[in-house]
C-alpha cells in the first residue's frame, strides 16, 4: 500500500531575536542566559539535518522584537492551499501579522480565528492522514480545534495533557500569559507522528507519552486501531523533549537524549538523526517547534 508523504517542505524562521525574557511556559530558564550565537548555530544545524533527511527547507528572517519568533510551528496549520492562522499569547501577538504575511506570500489562503480564541497552530494540531491530533486546555481552545479540523477537512481526535500543579495540587496559571500551564502545553511535546498511514487510511506509526495525558485522552489513544503505537517514557518526554521531532516517515530528526525511544524507532527500520540542542530548549521549544510544515 502506498503511504502518504510527511514533512516534505517546512518553513523555518531564524533564531535572531530568541530570548527567554518573558516566561510563558514552565520550561523557561532564566538561570542561565541564552547564548545567542549558539542558538543560531543549533538552528542552522537542525535545518541542515532536515535537508539531509530530504526535507525542503524555506527560511525567513525572524519577526523583529519577538522572542519566540523562531518557533514557526505555532504560526498556524497548513493543508493544501489553506492555512489557519494561530491565536497566540499576548507575549507572542507580534508574530501573528508577520506569519500571515509570510504564508500569504507563499500563495496560501489564510483563514483567521476570532481574536478571543486560542490556537497554537501545528504545536497543538498534528495531522496523521485524515486525522488531526488536537491539544486543548492550555494554548488552544476546543472550539478553535473543531473549527480548524472542519475547515481543513480533518477528523478531529481531541486530547488533553495533564496540567502543571502547585505544591497544593492546584493547576498552575502562568503569571505572564494568564493561561493554564502544563509541561505539555503544546501537544507536540506529548505525541509525534512517525510514519503516516497508507492512502487507504491503514497503518502508520505514532509515538506518545501515556503519562502526559489525562485518563480519557489516554484511553482515546490506546483505543486507536490499526496504528503502530510507540510509548515514550515520562522522563524522556519531559527532560529529553523526545516527542518534539520531525519525521519524513523514513528519517527522524529527534532528541539526542531519548535512547529508549530511539531504539524503538531504529527497531522499525527508521534512520535517526540527533542534533544537540541546549539553547533553543530554554524557551520550551525544540525540533518540531522550529518548523512549520507547508507540505
Amino acid at each position: 500500500m502506498t503511504e502518504l508523504t510527511l514533512n516534505k517542505q517546512v518553513l523555518m524562521s531564524s533564531a535572531e531575536h530568541f530570548s527567554t525574557a518573558q516566561q510563558i511556559n514552565p520550561y523557561y530558564d532564566n538561570t542561565s542566559p541564552v547564548d545567542g550565537m549558539k542558538a543560531r548555530e543549533e538552528h542552522a544545524g537542525i535545518a541542515q539535518l532536515f535537508r539531509e533527511a530530504g526535507i525542503v527547507v524555506e527560511t525567513v528572517a525572524a519577526p523583529a522584537g519577538c522572542q519566540d519568533g523562531v518557533y514557526t510551528a505555532n504560526w498556524g496549520l497548513v493543508r493544501g492551499n489553506t492555512a489557519v492562522l494561530a491565536r497566540l499569547p499576548n507575549a507572542r501577538k507580534g508574530e501573528e501579522a508577520y506569519a500571515k504575511a509570510q504564508l500569504e506570500a507563499r500563495g496560501l489562503t489564510v483563514v483567521t480565528l476570532p481574536e478571543d480564541w486560542h490556537f497554537s497552530g501545528q504545536g497543538d494540531a498534528l495531522p496523521f492522514g485524515d486525522m488531526l491530533f488536537c491539544g486543548s486546555g492550555y494554548r488552544s481552545d476546543e472550539r478553535a480545534q473543531a473549527f480548524v479540523a472542519e475547515t481543513l477537512g480533518f477528523q478531529r481526535v481531541q486530547l488533553r495533557a495533564i496540567p502543571e500543579r502547585d505544591a497544593l495540587g492546584q493547576p498552575v496559571i502562568n503569571s505572564v500569559s494568564g493561561w493554564p500551564d502544563s509541561f505539555f502545553y503544546d501537544i507536540d511535546l506529548a505525541i509525534s507522528i512517525i510514519r503516516p498511514p497508507a492512502v487507504d487510511g491503514s497503518g502508520g506509526i505514532i509515538a506518545y507519552c501515556p503519562e502526559a495525558f489525562l485518563p480519557e485522552s489516554r484511553e482515546t489513544l490506546a483505543g486507536l486501531e490499526g496504528i503502530d503505537k510507540i510509548e515514550v517514557n515520562f522522563e524522556e518526554a519531559t527532560k529529553g523533549f523526545a516527542c518534539n521531532l520531525v519525521s519524513t516517515g523514513e528519517t527522524v530528526v529527534m532528541s539526542a537524549h531519548a535512547p529508549k525511544f530511539r531504539a524503538e524507532l531504529e527497531k522499525r527500520g527508521l534512520t535517526v538523526l540527533t542534533p544537540e540542542v541546549t539553547e533553543l530548549i530554554k524557551g520550551g521549544g525544540f525540533i518540531r517547534c522550529v518548523s512549520l510544515t507547508l507540505e
